[in-house]
């Protein structure tokens, strides 16, 4: 597995030479959360799209 030094520098090389700050930790940061999920989704800590679709319209009360 790369090192976090690693994994950064690969998204730096991947990103074109204009990229603004901005851009690249927004890359930065997806990353990181496709990465969460991912891991998430492996150790069984998911919820049905029912319950998702129960605690959303909770949100809108």
């Amino acid at each position: 597995m790369a090192t976090a030094k690693e994994q950064i520098a690969r998204l730096l090389d991947q990103q074109p030479d204009d990229s603004s700050v901005e851009e690249i930790v927004r890359e930065l940061a997806f990353g990181l959360m496709i990465d969460r999920g991912v891991r998430d989704s492996d150790a069984g800590r998911t919820i049905s799209n029912e319950e998702m679709r129960h605690r959303i319209l909770q949100w809108r009360k």
